[in-house]
């Protein structure tokens, strides 16, 4: 007999008896949660069969706390299951047979030899061939300017993006089609497979339009740490009658009388009384025969009309300012304030006082979809703008819902065509609306895969399939965003559901899902997507805030950093657009590349899972 270990000789055949029987009964358990008869009638898609076997075992696996047992294992240098999620019969399988080694016991079970992973076969059918330097795919999505700029599309496919990503929430069908060309055109130049997606926008709740502001531009000089002028802002100065628009950027363009801009000099200084009656003179620095540029050292508040002199040889000569566009509408809040939101599209107003501070008429706001009214109830939460304000709800009518502001730290802005959450209230909303639909039947003939946006029940995910098969749209791959409490809830029935085609993945939508979920849990709710999505062999995309400051600043904060190699564990790292986005595709293929060396999935320590059923809807 081999020589008794340290650890073995440290635990009585008796300690191992009863983890061998716990062991047993465990996998007998989930052999009959695998077993279940209602999997035969879902007309799952060949590829996900054994899949789905697997996921319900994992999701019978986690109905129990484990730790007491994973510990118990780890001490005799076990597995402790805690990356068992891929193939959850055999691992336990394989434990079984260890300890009856340990007792001297012959295994009762044969080893299964291991094949390709089914979830890599199935992201290549999704997302395409991996890199031939990552497993991880890198998905962008294309700014407006892609569908006229085929530069920058191939810049991207070279700079290693593998799936090109259409938000179908901006921009139209004739943009669509020139983005699709060039990342057709540009896959056959840099000699690279790229997968085009279109997202599907989906029932999303915004606020409604807000009654613009003053026709007020506010321009200021930038200052050094000390408050010293380091650049005076530039003010572009061109006709009324023949604008010519600034030929590089300016702090303000100002519209003036083209006889008086044509006598203009350069070091010649203009003078007027902004909007807050503070004197201020403006400096020309430059002419042209299109306009001129001023220079003006301190803050200024421009608006229609202001009168502008300069003084040439004792003699004054004026023009005026003509008109600004307003400035769009904003609404101010702060903690204990009253807003209501209303169901018609009346642009919003802010609350307005008497001279004493008495208020007289609260904020009001209009809401896109007020059907949902119908759905929410006094004292549930409310969020707006990704989570930067939120209140409660004090009173329900048929058109209004009243807001108490609860979270608005310092006070806050709040803008048109911003997100509207209710974390806590059951919204009875269509999955696909008329814009999904029309978007689904062009995806239908020029895309790869779509992404289903807000999904929160397998009847979502079966109306988008009927949907596909009478667009006759089979190859198209499928993703479902997790954005929703309630869609994280369901997540089995949204896997099994979603079995049904061959091309299917998940998309970690981290935004919208930290505000419904509490950004307090966002680690937690993304971690058990994670896992959940590997044990049904379905691939995950890592969605939302990506790099972004490097994509939007040029920069990025070390958090972030850290939160990009975390995306190592997904099969595709989504990126949004910004004016740095070439940086940030090469930056996050590189960190994909040196952190597939370190970390792959991680050992997870095996809570009781709270969600529904696979079987619930």
């Amino acid at each position: 007999m081999p020589p008794r270990s340290a650890s073995r000789a440290r635990t009585s055949d008796h300690d191992l008896t009863g983890l061998l029987d716990e062991l047993r009964r465990l996998h007998t358990a989930l052999e009959q949660a695998a077993a279940d008869p209602r999997l035969d009638r879902q007309a799952l898609n060949p590829a996900y069969r054994a899949s789905a076997r697997n996921l319900l075992a994992y999701l019978a696996l986690r109905d129990q706390d484990l730790h007491a047992l994973q510990l118990r294992l780890s001490a005799l240098g076990l597995s402790s299951l805690g990356r068992s999620e891929a193939e959850v019969l055999p691992a336990v399988a394989t434990l079984v047979g260890m300890v009856e080694r340990l007792l001297g016991q012959a295994p009762s079970a044969p080893s299964v030899p291991r094949t390709e992973h089914p979830l890599a076969r199935h992201a290549r059918t999704l997302f395409g061939a991996a890199s031939r330097t990552r497993e991880v795919r890198i998905m962008v999505t294309l700014p407006r300017e892609a569908a006229d700029n085929y530069s920058l599309v191939r810049d991207l496919l070279a700079a290693g993006m593998d799936c090109a990503r259409i938000n179908c929430a901006h921009d139209e069908p004739a943009s669509w089609t020139r983005m699709i060309e060039h990342v057709r055109r540009a896959s056959t130049e840099v000699d690279q497979p790229c997968k085009v997606f279109m997202d599907l926008p989906g029932p999303k709740l915004r606020t409604g339009p807000i009654a613009p502001g003053l026709a007020v531009q506010k321009v200021k000089p930038e200052r050094d740490i000390q408050g010293r002028v380091r650049h005076p802002a530039r003010l572009w100065l061109t006709s009324r009658r023949h604008p010519h628009p600034a030929p590089s950027a300016a702090a303000a363009s100002i519209q003036v009388g083209e006889r008086w801009l044509r006598g203009l000099q350069v070091g010649e200084r203009i003078r007027l009384l902004d909007a807050r009656q503070a004197q201020r003179r403006l400096e020309v620095v430059e002419v042209s025969p299109k306009g001129c540029w001023a220079e003006v050292h301190k803050t200024s508040y421009l608006a229609s009309g202001l009168r502008l002199t300069v003084e040439r040889g004792g003699r004054k000569t004026h023009s005026h300012i003509g008109d600004f566009a307003p400035q769009p509408g904003v609404l101010r809040l702060k903690e204990d304030d009253l807003l209501i939101l209303t169901a018609d599209q009346t642009p919003g107003r802010p609350a307005s006082h008497d001279s004493t501070g008495r208020l007289l008429t609260p904020a009001t706001l209009g809401c896109t979809l007020p059907q949902v009214f119908a759905d929410v109830r006094g004292g549930e939460p409310v969020w707006f703008d990704d989570g930067k304000i939120g209140g409660v709800i004090e009173r329900v009518d048929l058109d209004t819902l009243q807001v108490r502001i609860t979270h608005a730290p310092g006070g806050a802005k709040l803008k048109g065509d911003k997100g509207i959450n209710f974390p806590q209230s059951t919204l009875r909303l269509s999955a696909l609306g008329d814009q999904d639909l029309a978007a689904l039947a062009f995806a239908a003939e020029h895309a790869d895969g779509i992404e289903m946006s807000f999904v929160n029940s397998a009847d979502d995910v079966r109306a988008l399939l009927a949907e596909l098969e009478r667009l006759q749209a089979d190859h198209l791959g499928v993703v479902l965003k997790i954005e929703t409490r309630r869609g994280f809830d369901n997540l089995p029935a949204l896997l099994l559901a979603g079995m049904r085609r061959g091309g299917f993945g998940v998309m970690i939508a981290r935004g919208d899902l930290a505000v419904e979920g509490g950004f307090e849990r966002l680690a937690a709710l993304q971690e058990d997507i994670l896992c959940l999505c590997e044990a049904a062999h379905v691939p995950v995309i890592w969605a939302t805030q990506v790099l972004e400051n490097l994509a939007k600043k040029g920069s990025p904060s070390r958090a972030e950093i850290t939160d990009a190699a975390t995306g190592v564990r997904a099969e595709c790292v989504m990126l949004n657009k910004g004016p740095h986005i070439l940086k940030a595709v090469a930056t996050l293929d590189e960190l994909l590349v040196r952190m597939q060396g370190y970390n792959s999935k991680k050992r997870q320590m095996l809570r009781k899972l709270e969600l529904a059923s696979p079987w619930a809807d």
